[in-house]
């Protein structure tokens, strides 16, 4: 019988089914970060429990540490940073802590270290796991109670989602990334068309992207509802992990070659749903509202709610108030006060590079407040090997360790309210970056253009020279 990836990869991790209809499925590692730590060991050791698979579970510090003056006593920060620090060492887990050389976001950490690998489980207590699912692996997000059954028992009880397969069709262009396409995605599906599915990301655009491009694509697939996504690995997959300090090497790397080449869903196997975006000619977009799914181009104009299906009327009226926004308004030329580049969603090398293009030998607006947050050390560390931190700091940006940071307003690095922000995150739901605060979602370049410009405007006319 035809089988997709999940298929194969769900199937060769099934543990036992359960009465409830769940089923067990074994996880090939686990990543706990800062935030849930405290209370998942701490739930843990009240039931009398202990870590099952030390070996295959690393903790790390990412949401509460700060990225601006690192060792600073923020009570807050201290209590989570310690408290983590404490469990791991109790247990004795590998600990990516602050001042680690690999320490970052767990999402950018684990895959640029071969901590996730083709065919592979991976449970973690973030919405944004799938975002590893790039290599071809399946990642599932799970609560504090999920993660304390996972640490004990190296299992996740789950509901076998639903399969849909989205491929992304045509080239993109120019001054166009994977952002543009998942948020063009997004826009076009809503923000449930994926819920209770695993998705599958396939066609033109996804071969021809560069795999930190395929990491920005499945984690917001979150934002579709998606229970987990992934990428069929390829060759250029391979080549990413070669070397990766985790990864197998030597005759171990031909054998998982082998067998990671065996790793694609079979020609006529089957899916729930399926939908083809196509991706030629697509312009650089970005969010107007307050949902991901709220997504012009940067051609585009804010929506007149008066024009959307019945239902949607309130709530798009809702974001266009809390916007500051005028239906009929041209999202290009809209003044923006900061620019945030960071997150897993885009903070990886490749994107901290197609920034830098932008602002190289330009500056930033007076009246903008700009930052870039590596999503790793590493990351960070290769960055200023290449000079990029040179080049961000000559425009004006600041350049911060590496962290959640301003993704969701944490670390004291909340905006003030009726701020406007360009941010390459993947969230912009009212609040999420700080009270009040007006977020804008975009690529890397939109938000380094619009840093330099003041105001929102299209890449491309930086990158020709304009």
């Amino acid at each position: 019988m035809p089988r997709t990836l999940f298929d194969k990869i769900w199937n060769a991790h099934v543990v036992a089914r359960r009465r409830d209809g769940r089923t067990l499925l074994y996880m090939d590692r686990n990543v706990v970060d800062d935030v849930r730590a405290p209370q998942a060991f701490g739930q843990l050791e009240r039931g009398g429990h202990s870590v099952r698979r030390t070996d295959l579970t690393i903790a790390v510090q990412d949401h509460s540490v700060p990225t601006e003056g690192r060792g600073t006593n923020d009570p807050a920060v201290t209590a989570f940073t310690d408290a983590t620090r404490a469990a791991a060492a109790r247990h004795g887990i590998r600990l990516f802590d602050i001042g680690d050389p690999e320490q970052g976001i767990s999402h950018v950490l684990a895959p640029e270290l071969g901590l996730v690998l083709p065919g592979a489980t991976h449970a973690c207590a973030d919405s944004h796991a799938p975002t590893v699912g790039a290599l071809g692996a399946l990642a599932f997000g799970c609560g504090t109670t999920e993660l304390v059954h996972v640490l004990a028992t190296q299992t996740m009880a789950l509901v076998q989602p639903r399969q849909m397969r989205i491929k992304l069709e045509g080239a993109l262009g120019h001054g166009v990334s994977a952002k543009d396409a998942i948020l063009h995605t997004i826009a076009e599906l809503g923000t449930d068309a994926g819920r209770g599915h695993a998705i599958e990301f396939s066609g033109a655009a996804i071969d021809a992207m560069p795999v930190e491009g395929r990491f920005t694509i499945c984690n917001m697939a979150t934002e579709l509802g998606a229970r987990t996504s992934y990428v069929a690995p390829d060759e250029a997959t391979f080549q990413w992990l070669a070397g990766r300090p985790f990864a197998p090497a030597g005759e171990a790397w031909e054998r998982a070659l082998t067998s990671w080449r065996e790793l694609a869903s079979d020609d006529d196997a089957t899916f729930d749903q399926e939908f083809d975006i196509d991706c030629s000619g697509l312009e650089p977009q970005i969010t107007w509202g307050t949902d991901p799914s709220q997504v012009i181009p940067i051609s585009g104009c804010v929506p007149d709610p008066a024009a959307e299906a019945a239902e949607r009327q309130a709530g798009h009226r809702r974001a266009i108030d809390y916007m500051g926004l005028t239906p009929g308004t041209p999202i290009a030329g809209l003044p923006i006060n900061r620019v945030f580049i960071g997150s897993c969603t885009n903070a990886r090398l490749s994107d901290l590079e197609s920034a830098a293009a932008v602002v190289r030998g330009r500056r930033v607006a007076d009246s903008v407040v700009a930052v870039v947050v590596p999503g790793s050390t590493s990351v960070k560390r290769a960055a200023e090997a290449r000079g990029l931190d040179r080049v961000f700091r000559a425009a004006g940006f600041t350049w911060h360790a590496s962290g959640c940071s301003l993704c969701a307003g944490g670390n004291r690095d909340a905006a003030q309210p009726g701020e406007r922000y360009v941010s390459t995150s993947n969230r912009n739901f009212e609040g999420r970056q700080g009270a009040g605060v007006r977020t804008h979602l975009a690529s890397p370049a939109m938000a380094a253009a619009a840093a330099v410009a003041g105001h929102i405007v299209d890449v491309r006319r930086m990158l020709a020279g304009g």
